[in-house]
């Protein structure tokens, strides 16, 4: 699974271990997040996050 990087912050979403802090469980893609997800240490959208290799 494809990880993600905030463009603003540098922070990395890792489908492999979710956001279970935020209730995202551990083998959710990036593209299947809530509309309404922000980013855990900066708080910006879904559209602030661009696929890292």
């Amino acid at each position: 699974m494809t990880k993600y990087a905030c463009n603003v912050c540098d922070y990395v979403y890792n489908p492999a271990a979710g956001d279970p802090d935020n209730g995202i469980v551990a083998g959710t893609p990036f593209e299947e997040l809530p509309e309404d997800w922000v980013c855990p240490d900066c708080g910006v959208g879904k559209e602030d996050f661009t696929p890292v290799d």
